[in-house]
C-alpha cells in the first residue's frame, strides 16, 4: 500500500505544478518518500498512509529520529545535487479506510512540517 499512497501524494504535487525528481530516494542514511521541486523550493516529503485516524494523526508518526533521518539523507542528496532552491521537509497525510479500494482517499500537505 505505500507505493499506491506514495503515487497519490506524487500525482497531488504534479497537479500543484511541482516537479518529481525522486522516489524512494535511499541512501545508508535513510530514506526519502519523494523529492519534489517547484520554482522557489527543493521539497523533501515523507508520505504516511493510515486507514484513520483512531490512534493518532498520520504526522505524529514522523518523529524526531525519523526527522533526523531524513534531513540526514537530505543533506547527502543536496551534496551530490546542488541547487538554488531552497530546501524544505513537508509531510503529505493520506487516510485510506478502505485500503487501496477507497475511492476519495483524504490528502493533506503539511508543508514546512519538521520544526
Amino acid at each position: 500500500m505505500g507505493a499506491w499512497g506514495e503515487a497519490l501524494a506524487a500525482e497531488y504535487l504534479r497537479k500543484k505544478r511541482y516537479s518529481i525528481l525522486a522516489t524512494n530516494f535511499r541512501t545508508r542514511m535513510g530514506e526519502i518518500d519523494l523529492i519534489a521541486s517547484n520554482r522557489r523550493y527543493l521539497v523533501f516529503v515523507e508520505v504516511k498512509l493510515r486507514k484513520n485516524a483512531d490512534f493518532a494523526m498520520a504526522r505524529e508518526f514522523v518523529d524526531a529520529r525519523k526527522q533526523r533521518k531524513i534531513r540526514d539523507t537530505a543533506q547527502w542528496y543536496l551534496a551530490t545535487h546542488p541547487t538554488d532552491l531552497q530546501p524544505r521537509f513537508d509531510v503529505i497525510e493520506i487516510y485510506a479506510p478502505e485500503g487501496m479500494e477507497t475511492h476519495h482517499p483524504e490528502l493533506n500537505h503539511l508543508e514546512d512540517a519538521f520544526q
